[in-house]
């Protein structure tokens, strides 16, 4: 590693609006306060509701499922009327 040119780490509290501190190392060099934090996110507190993504899918498939059907039906038609005019 080349000497000087790395940023010095500093020792900082964290302060979070919950009331949850904690320390860690950063180059800034106050104190920092945050909003939210990993004890209070709805993500890591287990709060927050995942969306299913298979009722998304699902409903995708029940919207094109008549666009898919109608063109199935009318390469079933078209077949049909192929051999009819081959006869």
């Amino acid at each position: 590693m080349k000497p000087a040119i790395h940023p010095n780490y500093h020792e900082v509290r964290v302060h979070c609006a919950c009331g949850n501190n904690f320390v860690t190392r950063s180059t800034h060099k106050s104190d920092i306060s945050v909003e939210i934090c990993s004890a209070c996110h709805p993500f890591f507190t287990g709060k927050q509701k995942l969306l299913d993504t298979a009722g998304r899918v699902e409903r995708f498939r029940r919207k094109y499922a008549k666009s898919d059907a109608a063109k199935a039906e009318a390469a079933k038609t078209e077949a049909a009327k192929a051999d009819t005019a081959k006869k």
